[in-house]
């Protein structure tokens, strides 16, 4: 049976600094974010991120945040 985690995020409404998109991001796991056009998007697009994100830390061994087991926003099955 496949891992959920719950992770919490922030979206940022789009702006210069996020190149006129939505970014969302998993402040928990270090540079894991992601960008769309619309809110929905880019949250779509960071459950992807942040799958690929804990698939690649559990393949080679590395250890996740104990935090992200805890109650959040999103919940990604990897």
């Amino acid at each position: 049976m496949p891992k959920q985690y719950r992770l919490p995020y922030i979206m940022r409404a789009p702006s210069e600094e996020t190149e006129e998109m939505y970014l969302a991001e998993v402040p928990l796991l270090p540079g894991c974010r992601a960008w769309g056009a619309t809110a929905d998007e880019a949250l779509f697009n960071l459950e992807g991120v942040a799958a690929d994100f804990i698939a690649s830390c559990e393949e080679h061994g590395d250890e996740l945040p104990d935090a992200i087991t805890k109650a959040g926003e999103i919940v990604v099955t990897v």
